[in-house]
């Protein structure tokens, strides 16, 4: 360990300590760092998760994201968008499993405007007031916002009424302009997608930040990403939690335009993870991402500062298309936690624990 990072982790990182972290240090000093960085955080040494089922309404959307093999275009054959009672079935399905929340996203289709969105969030919220909807990302907010000649805060405010509890922070990838030209041209920039978040804090709804790397990005724009979320969360106090993935490139236009991507190894996603735990001392949660990763480095990651196995995820599609098929239910998350000597527990989308194991 260089002394100077050694001096720095005394206080705030800067953006210079987080680079040297990741360039310089043994994964095995990154380990001991996020971890008792963790353990300041967490002192219980508890290890959440949630039961909940992702739902994706509609995968109609013409933002085109190149990285993205998941979205049709209407006129597509296989293009849909989900009936109510299509729906129903999916809740009824998790609610038999003891779920509590759904996550709950689409693509962005052209033509569904804020009427349809608050029928859809009152139906849900009326027939099944036990479930959390977490839901909408910003992207999908924007352009509701857009298509329905109305602001982005209206937009909040309206589904909010409904029932919508917070949203997802889908659609960062990198929070860097440059990045999003190149692998999302026609999505939000930076500065938008920030936005969003700024005003669901401002109405007292909470949201989760995300990052997917391993595209065309550099170190430094990794951390300028942990930058922004930071400097936002020192403001509003508004994100409940960092999730981090690496790309998953099969059946996508990204890996046939710039093949030189290549997978990111695990060991790169538990450095950039212990790095992202120093640096986002302003957040009390971070995910493992054993939906990319797998159940072993899933559970790896939880020695590299994360403290939440995430979801149990009973139907995943977007991450499936791009050839990551992993699963995991809920008897298998607690004996992973357990085998490392931390206590399991399910939680809600507030991170209130239900049940200890």
């Amino acid at each position: 360990m260089t002394k100077k990072v050694e001096l720095n982790l005394k206080k705030r990182l800067s953006k210079e300590d987080a680079l040297d972290l990741i360039k310089n240090i043994s994964l095995l000093d990154l380990a001991k760092m996020a971890t008792e960085k963790k353990d300041e955080l967490h002192k219980e040494k508890l290890t959440t998760f949630i039961v909940d089922r992702n739902i994706n309404y509609t995968n109609v959307c013409w933002v085109d994201c190149k990285f993205c093999a998941f979205f049709r275009h209407k006129k597509d054959n296989d293009s849909y968008v989900l009936k109510f009672d299509e729906i129903d079935e999916k809740i009824e399905e998790l609610l038999a499993i003891g779920g509590t929340q759904i996550l709950f996203q689409g693509g962005v289709h052209p033509n569904l405007k804020i009427d349809y969105y608050e029928e859809l969030v009152n139906h849900i919220h009326t027939k099944y007031p036990q479930i959390t909807i977490h839901g909408f990302s910003s992207i999908e907010i924007d352009f509701i916002a857009k298509v329905s000649k109305i602001s982005i805060l209206e937009v909040l405010k309206r589904l909010q009424a409904k029932g919508l509890s917070s949203i997802p922070g889908a659609g960062a990838e990198i929070l860097s302009d440059r990045v999003r030209d190149i692998i999302a041209p026609k999505k939000m920039d930076t500065q938008e997608w920030l936005e969003v978040h700024r005003l669901a804090h401002s109405i007292g709804m909470k949201t989760t930040a995300t990052m997917m790397f391993g595209t065309v990005e550099r170190d430094e724009e990794i951390i300028e990403h942990w930058d922004l979320i930071r400097k936002l969360q020192d403001e509003t106090g508004g994100f409940r939690a960092f999730i981090m993935w690496s790309f998953q490139g099969e059946n996508t236009k990204l890996m046939e335009e710039h093949p030189q991507i290549k997978p990111q190894s695990s060991n790169r996603y538990l450095r950039l993870l212990a790095v992202a735990r120093l640096y986002l001392d302003n957040f009390a949660n971070l995910q493992s991402s054993w939906v990319t990763q797998g159940s072993y480095i899933g559970q790896m990651a939880l020695k590299f500062g994360a403290n939440d196995l995430g979801s149990t995820m009973m139907e995943e599609n977007v991450v499936k298309a791009a050839g990551a098929a992993n699963r995991m239910n809920q008897d298998e998350m607690i004996r992973l936690i357990k085998d490392i000597g931390e206590i399991p527990a399910k939680r809600d989308t507030a991170y209130n624990i239900l049940e200890r194991f």
